[in-house]
């Protein structure tokens, strides 16, 4: 039993995928202003919940109620955002090439465009129960290109899930959507994640989480006898790279800065700065000098349960616990139950090579200074920690004139490179990319968040020949929708003539 959500049995994963593979053949034809009716009507169901939900959401997760509001309403906002989307059309990415007859051989009529997938299962994540979880980015995603959904609640906050779900299910009704189109599952062990991955009515998965969940979940998919795609978030350390001359002159507000992103959320977030890389430097004692008094001040809070709160004090312990790795501060206030001790530590770069578990993340507010001989050294440890959702740089014009091919060196490690700035923060807007290298994520060209989340869901197809009244009405020669088109070789919304 979960939160007295019994586990769900290979008995009804199979109902409830065969449900949502019927699902798939009325939904994926509904016309997209039902479904952008439909997603508009979650956002408002969600919010119907009021306080209750956030109360609830509370007591599971130890999340305060302003965070969670806010979280709320970034996952509302989502699911309208992806409503203008279906409105506005072009997401399709209609593309036409009509044919030339007297061409040698003669080119034939050609027209391309997005569909959905089928049956998508989104597992959800624990350290954002709104926004990455039920209703969540992949699950409106998802829903938007006419994909079923069929959530796997995180456990740690089932009640939350369940009732995000019946909001959903309530939305459903309101707009005639085909019934099972959404549906919802517990579980906790790792026997029901392979079963629902490894069901043939399965298309695809998304996964926000640990490296070794989204892994495991990866490799279900592979061992398929059809493999499917698995779009897991796997985490990220986030490496910081601090150049001389913005710590020469900048040392003390940008250790406040850091301190602050370090211990937001109780370094819940998978773009916590979890790395700070830098080459020895006078600027380089003020900076640790008043990140230490920032640390030490920082009061402890609850991390989301049990499990994540045991799991970094063992993995801090065991970086602390390492060869060369040196105690910076931590804070000075006693902790209680589930709460986190804010830490850092500091080794050097020549030690940090050597130890390939200096380079996991440990999910909460610790961060790892590695104090490097040169800028070579600096590159080499920075290359060293493989693919992640973000890395960051802080520098002053002078310090970007110096080290200008640094941002080449960026390009191959993160999905989003920040300057002057911390990670922790993702906006929700076409331009963010929420992903990143191995084993940032399992594909590297897709985000998570925005509207482009939306083609992990998809695949093209090319209709070639094909008679006017058997084509989708985006690829008519007609066009009713207004939408942009790529029309031989041409970005237009003209009819094909």
């Amino acid at each position: 039993m979960i939160n007295n959500f019994p586990e769900a049995s290979a008995a009804e994963i199979d109902e409830v995928m065969q449900r949502s593979l019927l699902a798939f053949h009325q939904y994926k034809n509904i016309s997209s202003e039902d479904r952008a009716l439909f997603l508009e009507t979650i956002a408002n169901e969600i919010e119907f919940l009021g306080d209750a939900l956030i109360d609830q959401a509370a007591a599971e997760t130890n999340l305060p109620a302003a965070r969670l509001i806010g979280e709320r309403g970034r996952t509302t906002s989502q699911l309208r955002m992806f409503a203008a989307m279906l409105r506005e059309g072009s997401w399709v990415e209609a593309s036409i090439d009509t044919a030339i007859p007297d061409k040698n051989p003669p080119k034939p009529d050609l027209r391309k465009l997005l569909i959905p997938l089928g049956p998508v299962v989104v597992f959800g994540a624990s350290n954002f129960p709104f926004a990455y979880s039920t209703a969540g980015g992949d699950t409106a995603s998802a829903l938007a290109v006419g994909c079923p959904v069929v959530v796997k609640a995180h456990p740690a906050h089932a009640k939350t899930s369940q009732m995000v779900f019946e909001a959903i299910e309530t939305a459903i009704a309101k707009v005639k959507t085909p019934k099972y189109v959404f549906q919802h599952l517990h579980g906790s062990s790792f026997e029901t994640g392979k079963l629902i991955v490894q069901h043939d009515a399965t298309a695809a998965v998304g996964f926000t989480g640990s490296f070794a969940g989204g892994k495991a979940l990866y490799d279900y998919a592979a061992a398929r006898k059809n493999p499917i795609p698995v779009f897991s978030e796997m985490g990220s350390i986030n490496p910081v790279v601090l150049l001389p001359d913005t710590l020469k002159i900048n040392a003390a507000s940008v250790a406040k800065q850091y301190a602050a992103s370090i211990t937001l959320g109780m370094g819940q977030f998978c773009t916590n700065p979890g790395l700070l890389i830098a080459v020895e430097c006078d600027g380089l004692n003020s900076f640790i000098e008043t990140l230490s008094d920032e640390i030490e001040k920082v009061i402890p809070a609850n991390m989301l349960h049990a499990g994540i709160h045991s799991a970094y004090y063992k993995k801090m312990h065991d970086a602390l616990a390492q060869k060369g790795v040196a105690l910076i501060k931590q804070s000075s206030a006693k902790t209680e139950q589930l709460q986190a001790l804010p830490t850092v530590a500091t080794v050097s770069g020549e030690i940090f090579l050597q130890n390939s578990l200096l380079h996991e993340e440990v999910f909460g507010p610790y961060s790892l200074l590695v104090v490097c001989k040169n800028v070579d050294e600096l590159i080499e440890v920075w290359k060293s920690v493989r693919g992640q959702l973000t890395t960051s740089l802080m520098g002053t014009d002078k310090d970007f004139t110096d080290h200008h091919s640094l941002i080449q060196v960026a390009e191959t490690i993160a999905g989003r490179i920040v300057f002057n700035n911390v990670p922790t923060g993702v906006e929700v807007c076409p331009s963010m990319m929420h992903g990143g290298p191995f084993p940032a994520s399992t594909d590297s060209r897709f985000s998570a968040v925005g509207i482009d989340s939306v083609k992990r869901w998809v695949r093209p197809v090319c209709y070639q020949n094909c008679p006017q009244q058997l084509l989708p009405v985006e690829l008519q020669n007609d066009n009713p929708k207004n939408i942009w088109r790529l029309l031989n070789n041409n970005w237009t919304r003209d009819n094909v003539k």
